[in-house]
């Protein structure tokens, strides 16, 4: 079932790419997309503290702030968003270019909250606006890079992840402590609104025209067809359940380790946002190249190895965390968080890539839709809620060590993710790259 090339009127030729120069530059552009699109999103983390104080916040409405009021909208948007991406119609740049415009300006105006209720509306207006925006360019990645390359090409794009988060706490952490919160929202979203231009005008879809259009309709899917074939598929069940406790685990710890660092090592913002901002996106970076790069070598030789890297990096990584938050020296506690950061970002390119490959052409940002949906409301929308009002329940018995143990849970929880992989990893070579 799987589509003809795009014709040649594109940015790829028929059975290979017609100008690398042009991929690297769409590559380049998207990344830097999904760089704002993770510092709009994850600011609000160094932010949390001095909001909290301003407006009287509980743990639990910090973890909603954080957590459920972005993630619900953008999981739910997402899947009807994605449909519209896979049709052939669709201009998928321009499709970006909207989302990223509206989640930008939803970001400003998170800087002009004056309660609990309107900065969770502002937060809503975010994550309608992100749902937009991964689904489209997954597809459009996937488009314009061979499947040998596909892990890698979306590692690249996934490093806006950590290279986003770093410049969220360090820029919203500077800002926040010389001129507040409010002004720090103001300075990361205004940026966006003019990159939309960019996109709309520059990036080009390479499935528009004639041929694309004309495409028969037996390879085209509906949408219950397109969701028949993801779940359908028993190694796609095993990577969701997978990458959504990755998920629910990495939402939560971020959240909650820069609280950590700020309520019992006793950091300001700004030091959280600097020092735990450059190792966090340092590993992370590190982690999400390294994880694409051995997903690309062994996966090519064996197409189970692909996710052999995360479900190793994700066991071993357990142990590791719990030894960081446990000491008492906070120079310390990041030196260590290092390796296990690396650990568990190695998932993200060979799960993204799995998730294409597991599927059509014609249900590719349905599938990275479905994965997202998953998640973002299980993973970004439960995970600093959960771990928030953990928090509030333990804070009885452990005060603001609370959030101590509550790290600890979490570090421990990675096992699951990592049996979940592994799990995957078996079904791959008789389910991956099938069209």
């Amino acid at each position: 079932m799987a589509l003809n090339a795009p014709p040649a009127t594109g940015l790829i030729a028929p059975g290979k790419v017609e100008r690398e120069s042009s991929v690297r530059a769409v590559l380049w552009i998207l990344l830097i997309v999904y760089i704002l699109n993770f510092l709009d999103r994850q600011i609000v983390n160094i932010l949390a503290e001095p909001i909290a104080l301003e407006l009287g916040l509980s743990d639990t409405q910090i973890g909603l702030m954080t957590g459920l009021a972005f993630a619900l909208l953008y999981s739910i948007l997402g899947l009807p968003l994605a449909r519209y991406a896979d049709k052939p119609t669709t201009n998928r740049p321009r499709l970006i270019a909207v989302a990223l415009a509206v989640w930008s300006a939803m970001t400003a105006l998170c800087g002009l909250a004056q309660n609990f209720t309107q900065m969770l509306l502002a937060r809503v207006g975010v994550g309608v606006g992100e749902a937009g925006c991964t689904p489209a360019a997954h597809s459009l990645i996937s488009d314009i890079v061979p499947k040998e390359r596909r892990s890698s090409a979306l590692a690249f794009y996934a490093l806006g992840i950590p290279i986003g988060t770093v410049l969220g706490m360090v820029i919203g952490g500077i800002l926040a402590d010389l001129v507040g919160w409010r002004a720090a929202f103001l300075f990361v979203g205004l940026p966006g609104v003019a990159l939309a231009l960019v996109v709309w005008f520059v990036l080009k879809d390479p499935r528009r025209g004639a041929a694309m259009r004309a495409m028969p309709e037996r390879q085209r899917l509906s949408s219950k067809e397109a969701l028949s074939a993801i779940f359908g598929s028993k190694a796609m069940i095993f990577l969701l359940i997978a990458g959504s406790s990755a998920a629910f685990l990495s939402y939560g710890k971020i959240t909650w380790a820069t609280i950590f660092f700020q309520r019992t090592h006793g950091l300001s913002p700004g030091q959280v946002g600097l020092y735990f901002g450059l190792v966090n996106g340092a590993a992370g970076i590190f982690g999400t190249w390294l994880g694409g790069y051995l997903a690309d070598r062994y996966g090519a030789q064996n197409r189970r190895h692909v996710l052999t890297a995360p479900a190793i990096g994700m066991a071993v990584a357990a142990p590791m965390l719990v030894l960081a938050y446990a000491v008492s020296q906070w120079q310390l506690a990041l030196a260590i968080l290092f390796i296990p950061t690396i650990l568990t970002a190695l998932y993200y390119g060979p799960t993204y890539s799995s998730v294409q490959g597991l599927v059509s052409p014609s249900a590719r940002a349905m599938a990275a839709a479905v994965l997202l949906f998953f998640q973002n409301l299980i993973g970004l929308g439960l995970g600093p809620t959960f771990f928030g009002i953990l928090s509030d329940v333990l804070k009885p018995a452990y005060g603001d060590d609370s959030v101590r143990y509550v790290l600890y849970i979490a570090s421990a929880m990675s096992l699951v993710p990592a049996f979940f992989f592994w799990r995957c990893s078996l079904r791959l070579n008789e389910e991956l790259d099938r069209e």
